[in-house]
């Protein structure tokens, strides 16, 4: 070795001390199931993946998709892409896709991205001018983290779920900057729990020069009653309320969000991601976003199969309905087994924190063992003394496949 790989073997050999490194698993299937390469692999159930609504291992929709797309055993669309949408990876199938996005959440735009973490660290640096800050939740995913670094403007992060703070932090810098980008997650994927949206669109009307950018990655396809994720849901419940008649009539809280950013590689079982916003800002994410700009298109197969599921994503009612049931059975069980055990969660997204890193991973390995394939969490994904075990249910799991988890908790 020489003297710069000696130093990233030492530093290997740290991480492998302190319980903090990692490797890629050696592991087959992404379904209910996961099977361990190699001989004598026992089948774990799967308690990691973001395949919320289950639909990865649905062999009718697989086969309907098929059939809309090859009636005579022609595959009409392409499974590659040769460049980016603004050379010749443009097809009607983003259009279309495009389109519908637009009318599920009655938005004037939507653009499409190759993924999660390309929307968010592309849209921030492209909007905010030199005369913004961005205000984000403490807790925001690591791509919103890495797009407000990319965008070189000023930040500043408040206090989790704090709206006090945040309108502390409005009221000190409202005089300095013309916009005020706030920026958060709605089911935050380290805790499970979730942000008040109604609260920051109260705060957006009380203080017009704020612009809210919504990340909906773990609620698009599980909360709402037609799936499109938690702002739908509260907006739901306020039309609902007759506390709050007048404020759901002159608010829409999906309209007052200026960017709501979604993906497909989770509850709709494909790839890829989108923003909704209005034109203005569609044309101009177009023409400067580098994440968008520099990026070979996703395959049209992987946009019109997207095109497909959402094209049904109001009609899986029933897994939104037992994805919420399986939810609430697993916080209780776990509170009745562990006294001390306390979580925010309010979601499928249910964290055990145990707090140690290599602690974490003992629990994990002995969970494996057991037959439920769960993986521990660490720094630097959540902050130190938070290791934890994350829990991500699916609507394909039942209440009888989780029933003898609790007891190996400690």
């Amino acid at each position: 070795m020489n003297n710069y790989e000696t130093f990233l073997n030492n530093e290997l050999d740290f991480l492998k001390a302190t319980g903090m490194f990692r490797s890629v698993p050696q592991i087959n299937g992404m379904g209910k199931y996961i099977r361990p390469l190699g001989k004598g692999g026992k089948p774990m159930l799967n308690l990691s993946s973001n395949d919320y609504l289950g639909l990865l291992e649905r062999k009718e929709l697989l086969k309907e998709f098929l059939e809309q797309h090859s009636p005579w055993g022609d595959f009409d669309i392409h499974l590659s892409s040769a460049s980016s949408r603004l050379l010749t990876g443009n097809c009607d199938a983003y259009n279309q896709l495009e389109e519908q996005l637009c009318n599920m959440y009655s938005k004037e735009a939507a653009l499409l991205f190759n993924s999660g973490y390309h929307a968010n660290t592309g849209i921030l640096p492209a909007l905010a001018t030199s005369d913004s800050l961005i205000i984000a939740d403490k807790l925001v995913h690591a791509s919103i983290i890495d797009g407000i670094k990319l965008s070189g403007r000023p930040f500043v992060r408040y206090r989790h779920n704090d709206y006090n703070h945040l309108e502390n932090i409005i009221l000190k810098e409202r005089d300095r900057y013309k916009y005020l980008f706030v920026v958060t997650e709605s089911i935050f994927s380290m805790d499970g729990n979730t942000a008040d949206l109604k609260t920051l669109v109260e705060l957006k009307n009380r203080y017009p020069q704020t612009i809210l950018y919504l990340d909906e990655a773990h609620a698009f396809g599980t909360r709402g009653a037609k799936g499109l994720g938690l702002a739908e849901e509260i907006e739901q419940k306020m039309n609902n309320s007759s506390n709050n008649l007048q404020l759901a009539s002159e608010t829409s809280i999906i309209g007052s969000f200026d960017i709501i950013v979604g993906t497909f590689g989770k509850a709709a079982s494909s790839v890829g991601a989108f923003a909704v916003c209005s034109h203005i800002i569609k044309d101009y994410l177009v023409n400067k976003t580098r994440s968008f700009i520099f990026s070979t298109a996703l395959p049209e197969l992987n946009i019109a199969w997207s095109n497909f599921i959402c094209n049904k994503l109001s009609t899986f009612v029933k897994e939104r309905e037992n994805l919420t049931k399986l939810s609430a059975y697993f916080r209780n069980e776990i509170i009745k087994h562990r006294s001390n055990y306390s979580s925010i969660s309010n979601s499928n997204i249910i964290p055990y924190r145990v707090g140690d890193a290599a602690q974490t991973v003992r629990i994990a390995l002995r969970l494996q063992k057991a037959g439920f394939y769960v993986l521990p969490i660490r720094p630097p994904t959540v902050p130190e003394g938070t290791s934890r075990i994350r829990f991500s249910l699916t609507s394909a799991i039942a209440e009888r496949d989780i029933s003898q988890i609790f007891t190996l908790l400690n």
